[in-house]
């Protein structure tokens, strides 16, 4: 995030770390870098740590996300060279990856010096066929990791409906709140021509769940190192069983092909993106705000989800329309 917690102080960082992972920490710097968590630079004793706040619900349990971040911890282990993996704490409830913090779970990972590829680069040929190599050594040759959770559906079949509820009537939590309702209230229809989409190829992804694979759930460019050692994945938080397709939608359609995907599962995961963020930035400003860097940033989101939308509907309808059989009475040539 962009901006810090208001639920904890750099200090509170520094000593939950000092107690779980560094012992002789001394220094803390919030760093706004990404966005959905908080993260922070901790070190001491010539040891350099990544601190990552994670928020629970509505993405997460605590559970499911001490599951992921030790399904990344087995993958290293095993020898997967792509992942950034996680350093188990000690706390008086045993021995995990992650530890009760903020309203959230904290977790630590190694320093790693490299830095992040923009869009464009990650656009690039030989950084594009790197990352599809990485992908296919968690989706194809990674040993099974017992224990990583399964995909499941962001919204169920009242999403819509509720959504629709929800926006009807003035929302006063903040100061982008209207235009955030208005905006939602005005896709209605189309949000749940989506999430019945949706529904019905998850409900396809599920009848093939013996072909699932390891998937890091969002591969794209932010989380992305490049390293002396080569390309690196960060964020393991969303890992989980799925179709592989679930880490295409960011790689370049030449090398999207290259892998073969079903063009049902890429429509399935572009749905899962586009509802999930949705559904969090209806929470996001129905909830109280202040119009912070942050906030300003999340409308604009918000914006570009409902607008890509509706161009993917317009390029679905294109592509039926070019399909369809000539009829009798049609022009052709």
């Amino acid at each position: 995030m962009l901006t810090a917690p208001d639920s904890v102080t750099d200090r509170d960082v520094l000593h939950a770390v000092a107690a779980h992972w560094l012992p002789g920490a001394d220094v803390v710097e919030h760093l706004p870098w990404g966005f959905g968590a908080h993260h922070w630079r901790v070190s001491g004793g010539g040891t350099v740590l990544f601190a990552t706040l994670d928020a629970l619900a509505p993405r997460h349990t605590a559970e499911s996300l001490e599951a992921a971040y030790a399904g990344a911890a087995a993958l290293a282990a095993a020898g997967l060279e792509s992942v950034c993996a996680p350093l188990r704490a000690e706390s008086e409830s045993g021995s995990g990856f992650t530890v009760p913090f903020g309203g959230g779970a904290l977790s630590v990972t190694p320093w790693v010096e490299g830095r992040t590829p923009t869009e464009a680069e990650a656009a690039e040929p030989v950084h594009a066929a790197e990352v599809v190599r990485a992908l296919r050594a968690l989706h194809v040759t990674a040993p099974p990791a017992r224990g990583l959770p399964p995909w499941t559906p962001r919204v169920g079949p009242g999403f819509a409906a509720a959504l629709r509820a929800r926006t009807a009537a003035p929302w006063t939590t903040g100061p982008l709140a209207e235009e955030a309702r208005a905006a939602l209230a005005a896709h209605g229809e189309a949000v749940a021509r989506w999430t019945d989409r949706y529904l019905h190829l998850a409900d396809t992804a599920r009848a093939r769940r013996a072909s699932w694979v390891p998937t890091h759930g969002e591969p794209h460019h932010a989380n992305q190192l490049r390293t002396p050692g080569g390309l690196r994945f960060i964020d393991w938080e969303s890992l989980a069983l799925a179709p592989p397709e679930r880490d295409y939608a960011d790689l370049p359609p030449a090398l999207r092909d290259e892998l073969g995907p079903d063009p049902a599962m890429l429509e399935l995961f572009a749905l899962d993106w586009r509802l999930s963020e949705v559904d969090e930035y209806a929470r996001w400003f129905s909830a109280p705000h202040t119009g912070t860097e942050d906030d300003h940033t999340a409308l604009a989101g918000l914006h570009e989800e409902l607008a890509d939308g509706l161009a993917a509907d317009g390029r679905v309808a294109d592509r039926l329309v070019t399909d369809r059989p000539a009829a009798d009475g049609d022009a052709a040539g």
